[in-house]
């Protein structure tokens, strides 16, 4: 009996082959910068215990209340699919003693999970790059994630982003500033929208995290918290914008700009892409000196930042001068009969022994549409063998990017042949 199609979950959304090449270009790109800078990958679980992220995200954050996906297993314990990866990397760094009077500066990449609405660049299981850089309190440590970041969207070619930064001080500027707040939003509490009410009782700093038309234009005259910061909070802010000034990073100061997170301390910073309305952010991060001692370890100063790879890759593909990623493979056999078969293969075993991308023909087919396969692959040459090719054992080779004519080659020379062809296109790039 035809049950009908098993769809895939809501918000599980599947990469199919034709995209996955940017993927994998854009993956390449992150293991490049991260190397250039000195960061170890981290990998943690995608399973975690609830606690984690209630003691790390924070009981009232949308995130927590709302979005998380957790059950109980058969030992009764409360379990969550990770929402975010800073958490579950400072958790493992406790656990195997790592951060005790060491510094660290780490990356990872993997799937995460939000009960949100999906929309495009936006789903419920996404994946995530960030860095965590633990053990340092100077602006250095700060300037020099924002500069990793930085670097990233130029070797992606991404254009039209904006730094944005702020920052939310020591415990001592937050608790002036928060009552400051809540002072001025007493006076405007029939204005607010429903959930900034909420955290009017909860949070009042979340209420700047507000994307209700209303509420933001009535934020426009609340208090700034700059205006309540520490000589140490001013001082390290301060000393932040000009190691970006010295970096030649442009940046944009944003007094509302309090990033998503409980856990967030200092200074914040999110790479935006302006006129994409609420949904805007592409990466964000900052400081969060708290969070271990949080979670159980000894005072320890961190920063770091994420990046969603759906928000970032949907950027890529909408952008039309972005770099063009390599083509999938370097060669097509064209293989015309079984007798051509046999002598192809074991030819194409000998390329790819010298490092060559091959995919051979199957299935059969005339010339005509085996080379119009060859061409769909994006591959950069067809070797073509047949019957009259293996009487005079030779190959003919066509480069599939270029109008050259067809060239006649022993069957002996062809990985000869093709290396030097493509170690000088490659050479040439």
């Amino acid at each position: 009996m035809n049950r009908g199609i098993i769809q895939s979950v809501r918000g599980m959304n599947d990469i199919l082959p034709a995209t996955c090449q940017t993927w994998i270009n854009v993956e390449q790109t992150i293991r490049e910068v991260v190397s250039l800078y000195g960061y170890d990958e981290i990998r943690t679980p995608v399973l975690e215990k609830t606690d984690l992220f209630r003691r790390s995200i924070g009981e009232q954050t949308d995130i927590v209340e709302k979005e998380m996906y957790t059950f109980v297993d058969r030992n009764h314990d409360s379990l969550t699919l990770r929402p975010e990866g800073t958490a579950s990397c400072i958790r493992a760094g406790i656990a195997h003693g790592l951060l005790h009077n060491s510094t660290q500066r780490w990356w990872y990449s993997g799937p995460m999970f939000r009960h949100e609405r999906p929309q495009k660049g936006r789903y419920r299981q996404f994946h995530q790059f960030g860095i965590e850089a633990i053990g340092w309190s100077g602006p250095d440590i700060d300037s020099e994630i924002i500069s990793l970041g930085n670097r990233l969207w130029k070797m992606l070619g991404l254009t039209d982003l904006r730094l944005e930064i702020n920052t939310l001080g020591s415990r001592e500027s937050r608790r002036k500033y928060i009552d400051e707040l809540t002072r001025f939003l007493a006076t405007h509490i029939s204005e607010l929208d429903e959930a900034s009410v909420i955290r009017f009782n909860q949070n009042p700093l979340r209420i700047l995290d507000s994307k209700d038309r209303n509420t933001k234009a009535l934020l426009v005259n609340a208090p700034v918290i700059r205006d309540y910061l520490t000589h140490e909070d001013k001082t390290h802010f301060d000393s932040l914008c000009r190691h970006l000034d010295s970096l030649r990073i442009d940046y944009h100061i944003n007094n509302r700009l309090v990033r998503g997170l409980d856990y967030y301390t200092g200074a914040v910073f999110e790479w935006i892409t302006p006129g994409q309305g609420s949904q805007n952010a592409v990466c964000g991060g900052g400081r969060y000196d708290n969070l271990v001692q949080q979670l159980g370890g000894s005072p320890t100063p961190a920063a770091g930042f994420a990046c969603g790879l759906e928000r970032l890759i949907s950027l890529l593909e909408g952008q039309e001068d972005r770099r063009q990623p390599d083509l999938a493979i370097d060669v097509w056999m064209v293989l015309l009969g079984e007798s051509a078969a046999l002598a192809g293969h074991p030819l194409a075993e000998e390329l790819r022994e010298a490092g060559i991308q091959v995919t051979c023909n199957c299935g059969g087919g005339s010339i005509g549409k085996q080379l119009r396969r060859a061409d769909q692959s994006g591959a950069r040459y067809a070797v073509i063998v047949g019957d009259q090719e293996l009487e005079s054992n030779r190959a003919i080779i066509k480069e599939l990017r270029a109008d050259d004519e067809q060239s006649g080659i022993p069957l002996e020379n062809v990985v000869d042949f093709l290396t030097k062809q493509l170690n000088n296109k490659t050479t040439s790039l």
